[in-house]
C-alpha cells in the first residue's frame, strides 16, 4: 500500500525538496501552500513558479492552495486523506518581518502548528510528525560564548566544548530570542509535549541555515542565496552587523531531507535533534563572498551597517552528534563548495 505524507510549505526550499525525494519513493504527496512568501518579502520570495513546476512535474502530488492557520480546510483536508507521515516546513521565517508582524507571525508559526498535532492526534496518531525548527529557538544564548577574532571570522578556540557546535544542551532561557524565535520555540516545545506526554511520534529538527537552488531568497531571509544572487546581478549587499565575520554552517535542503527521511523509518517520540552542514559546512560572510567571487570572478558591491539584528548569532554551528549517533546511516550529499556551486548553476 501507498505511502500518504502531507508536506506544508511544499513550495518553499525544504517542502519542494521534500516533494521531489518522496516523489522518487512513489509516495502519494498532498501539498499545502499559498505562497505566503510573497506577501512577507515581496516578487522576490515569490514561490509560485516552484508550485508549476511541482504540478507539471510530479504525477503524485496534489496541491492545495490555503493559508495553515485556515482550521476549517485543515480539517477537511485530514478527513479526506489518512497520513502516514506529516512534514511541517511551512513558517514565517524572517526576524525583521516578525518584529512588525507579532500576531500573524506567531498565529502561522505556533498556532498553526498546534492545530496540525491536534489533527494527527484525532485523524492519524499513528502517523511520523517532523517539525523544522531553527537555531533561533537558542535566542542570543550562542553569542555568551568566548570568541576571538580573526581576519575573517569569529570562532572558538579549539578547547571550548562547543567547538565542534551548538548541541541540544544550549540553554533556551534567560535570553532575546526575537520574536520569530519566540513563535518558533512555542511550536518546538508543543510537539516535544504530543510525543513525549501524549506518546505520538513526533520529532523536532532544529536547523542551521538550510539552503539549496530552490530557495526564494531576498535580503530578510536566504543568506547564501541572496549573496551570490547580489554577486551574479552586480546588485549591492548589505552587510549587517559583526563586520561580515559572522559565522554560520550551511546545509543543503537535500541532506536535510535525507535525515528526516531515516526520523520516518525509525521514528523516536518527543525528540530534538540539532541539524545543519557543522564545522566542515559553516563560513563566515566575508568567507563566502570570497568563495563566491572566486567562482564568478564578479567582484561584490557591500554597504555595511554596524547594528547587529535584535537577537542575530555572531557564530552558530549545529553539532549534530546526536542525530547521528541514533541514525548512524545519514551522511551528506554536498559539502559548501558544491552547495554554491548548485546555487550559482540555477541562478545563472
Amino acid at each position: 500500500m501507498k505511502k500518504i505524507i502531507l508536506i506544508t510549505g511544499s513550495s518553499g526550499l525544504v517542502g519542494s525538496e521534500a516533494v521531489n525525494f518522496f516523489s522518487e519513493k512513489k509516495f502519494s504527496i498532498i501539498g499545502i501552500d499559498n505562497n505566503y512568501r510573497k506577501k512577507f518579502f515581496g516578487d522576490g520570495g515569490d514561490t509560485s513558479k516552484q508550485t508549476r513546476k511541482n504540478l507539471k512535474t510530479f504525477k503524485k502530488f496534489r496541491y492545495y492552495n490555503f493559508d495553515i492557520c485556515n482550521l476549517y480546510k485543515l480539517k477537511n483536508l485530514f478527513k479526506k486523506y489518512k497520513f502516514d507521515y506529516i512534514l511541517h516546513a511551512a513558517a514565517q521565517p524572517s526576524h525583521d518581518w516578525a518584529k512588525n508582524n507579532i500576531d500573524l507571525d506567531f498565529n502561522i508559526n505556533a498556532n498553526a502548528t498546534l492545530n496540525l498535532l491536534n489533527l494527527m492526534r484525532r485523524f492519524c496518531p499513528k502517523a511520523a510528525f517532523v517539525y523544522v525548527s531553527t537555531n533561533k529557538v537558542y535566542g542570543s544564548n550562542p553569542n555568551n560564548l568566548k570568541y576571538y577574532e580573526f581576519k575573517n571570522r569569529f570562532d572558538l578556540k579549539k578547547k571550548s566544548p562547543y567547538f565542534h557546535g551548538i548541541n541540544e544542551k544550549m540553554s533556551l532561557d534567560d535570553t532575546i530570542h526575537s520574536f520569530f524565535g519566540a513563535s518558533k520555540l512555542s511550536a518546538d516545545i508543543i510537539t516535544q509535549e504530543f510525543g513525549k506526554n501524549l506518546n505520538l511520534k513526533t520529532a523536532v529538527f532544529r536547523a542551521g541555515c538550510i539552503t539549496g537552488p530552490n530557495h526564494s531568497s531576498v535580503a530578510l531571509h536566504g543568506f547564501l542565496n541572496y549573496l551570490i544572487k547580489c554577486n551574479l546581478e552586480k546588485k549591492t549587499y548589505k552587510i549587517i552587523g559583526y563586520k561580515g565575520k559572522q559565522v554560520r554552517d550551511n546545509l543543503h535542503s537535500y541532506d536535510l531531507i535525507t535525515a528526516i527521511w531515516q526520523y520516518f523509518k525509525k521514528p523516536i517520540r518527543g525528540e530534538i535533534f540539532n541539524i545543519g552542514g557543522g564545522r566542515q559546512n559553516s563560513c563566515s560572510i566575508l568567507e563566502a563572498m570570497e568563495k563566491i567571487q572566486n567562482k564568478t570572478q564578479i567582484k561584490f558591491k557591500t554597504t555595511h551597517d554596524t547594528r547587529a539584528r535584535t537577537g542575530d548569532h555572531k557564530w552558530y554551528i549545529s553539532n549534530y552528534k546526536k542525530f547521528k549517533s541514533l541514525y548512524p546511516k545519514w551522511k551528506k550529499k554536498y559539502n559548501l563548495d558544491q552547495i554554491i556551486d548548485n546555487i550559482i548553476l540555477k541562478i545563472k
